[in-house]
């Protein structure tokens, strides 16, 4: 029988006067009781449809038969104890997974289906699992991502076949990991990034399988070592500090590079306020000139042009403390920890890497030596932009560096030309740079050895292939990267800024995990 009200509909049924033992299977008749049950229901053109149910309980006299009463079961309409049919709860789940809570029960409101939030998500982390797919996983890309940045961190598994999450660990450790390659002994192939956490990992916990390492993060680890040493050759703010007529030219250097600075920014000032004096708009002046429209707008506004303003040196910075730790680098006292200690008594707040990436500048600049395997390149003058005048720095001639040719714009055309005919050092990073990329897409790695064996200027950036070789040469001869990983990252991160406090580790993997895996 149906009802219908102003606000829903009631469906009324009655069970039939039979009940089948859900242990034994045999009929009864005897009834002991019985009680009435509500479920919810797919809406009726926007209206809410409640189902009720005359249900019996019912005797088993089957002596052989351990249960004494049982109720009337509904496998294909409900399960036990729950409120809403299969079908709606179905609903339920698919939204849950797809919106999260508080926009997933405003939509169902609108539907004709009122569920809470938190019926949702108890509903959604009710169907997680604890492990998906222990059999049949050959490929897997293992990354980290971050709780909190530079805090606490999680991993996450991606099968790379299916292109489609598998797993997330609430930590970042040897040891979860290293247990949930142990307990999939199907997988052949480990794809991660350079961390050597995850390496170890998988060589104690998936020793069957074949490490890749990432080949985005190889291309940016020689970028890193690109930069650094550019950085070594005058394209950085180098600072060595080794006495007082090196601290004294540097001095000089410096003021010298911020005239030149000064006097590039004068002659754009003048150019740009000689276009516009012809009557020039805004527009045709960015077009002409090839910069941006709003830094147009920015020079043309005031009277002359403005010079950046250096941030204040604060305690946090171990520059704030120079003059004190180049007495004590003077006199020998170059051991990170000891120097980390002397300032933190003299009001020094930050962290000590930040005090260990000076002192490297430092150790570095003292171990140029006369013989260097490129010789000379660290007296030429910075190279400037031919478009802006200003120097091209370190970061941007490492950018430049390893992007291949068809891929740079006219701008960066003229900068990586200027670079070339100015800077030896590029020149060579640049051939060795687009060497490598022919051999990440050749599929070959017999010309790793030779090519590793001629990084005689970068010899860090050698020494971490050699150690990590087998996994680098897996890399130039396998399809497989953790790129379809990085994406899922990214699709975690969105996720768990949208639940906001509400994103803690169950809800995260019933929402990452895809809704077919769980049936």
């Amino acid at each position: 029988m149906t009802l219908q009200d102003e606000e829903n509909w009631v469906v009324s049924a009655a069970a039939k006067p039979v009940g089948i033992c859900p242990d034994c299977g045999r009929r009864s008749r005897h009834r002991h009781g019985w009680h009435n049950r509500r479920l919810q229901d797919l809406p009726v053109q926007g209206q809410v449809v409640k189902i009720k149910l005359a249900l019996n309980r019912w005797q088993c006299r089957h002596r052989k038969c351990g249960r004494r009463t049982f109720t009337d079961r509904l496998p294909e309409i409900a399960s036990p104890y729950t409120r809403r049919t299969e079908r709606m709860d179905e609903i339920v789940r698919l939204i849950g997974h797809k919106m999260g809570g508080r926009p997933g029960e405003y939509l169902m409101h609108r539907l004709g289906m009122p569920v809470s939030d938190d019926t949702i998500l108890r509903q959604l982390k009710r169907n997680n699992p604890a492990s998906m797919q222990k059999d049949n996983i050959r490929v897997v890309g293992i990354d980290d991502w971050s709780w909190r940045h530079s805090s606490r961190y999680g991993t996450i598994m991606v099968d790379l076949e299916r292109q489609s999450v598998v797993d997330v660990l609430d930590d970042r450790s040897v040891e979860s990991a290293k247990a949930w390659l142990q307990e999939r002994p199907t997988i052949e192939v480990v794809s991660r990034d350079r961390c050597g956490l995850y390496a170890q990992a998988a060589r104690e916990g998936a020793p069957q399988a074949r490490q890749v390492a990432d080949r985005f993060h190889l291309v940016q680890n020689l970028r890193a070592a690109i930069k650094e040493q550019m950085s070594v050759y005058g394209h950085a703010h180098v600072r060595p500090i080794l006495s007082e007529d090196a601290i004294a030219s540097a001095t000089a250097q410096h003021r010298r590079a911020r005239l030149q600075h000064r006097q590039s920014r004068q002659e754009i000032f003048a150019t740009l306020q000689a276009l516009r004096q012809q009557g020039l708009t805004y527009s045709e002046i960015a077009r002409r000139t090839g910069y941006e429209r709003r830094s147009i707008a920015n020079w043309l506004t005031s009277n002359a042009p403005r010079d950046r303003n250096r941030a204040a040196l604060n305690p946090t910075s171990p520059l704030y403390f120079e003059t004190f730790l180049a007495e004590c680098w003077k006199n020998g006292n170059r051991i990170g920890r000891h120097l980390f200690h002397d300032i933190k008594n003299r009001g020094y707040t930050g962290s000590r890497s930040n005090l260990e990436r000076l002192l490297k500048v430092w150790r570095e600049a003292e171990n140029i030596q006369p013989d260097d395997p490129l010789p000379d390149v660290h007296v030429l003058e910075p190279v400037r932009d031919p478009d802006t005048g200003h120097v091209i720095s370190s970061v941007v001639a490492a950018a430049l560096c390893i992007k291949p040719r068809g891929l740079l714009t006219d701008l960066q055309t003229r900068k990586v030309n200027a670079l070339k005919q100015g800077s030896t050092v590029f020149a060579i990073m640049r051939d060795l740079a687009m060497r490598f990329n022919g051999i990440l897409r050749s599929r070959n790695s017999e010309a790793l050895d030779e090519w590793i064996d001629e990084l005689t200027a970068i010899m860090r950036f050698a020494s971490v292939l050699r150690r990590d070789i087998d996994a680098v040469k897996n890399a130039i001869e396998l399809p497989w990267s953790n790129g379809q990983a990085e994406g899922q990252i990214n699709r975690l991160k969105m996720l768990k800024r949208a639940m906001y406090g509400r994103a803690g580790p169950e809800l995260i993997r019933a929402r990452m995990l895809p809704l077919n895996h769980r049936n």
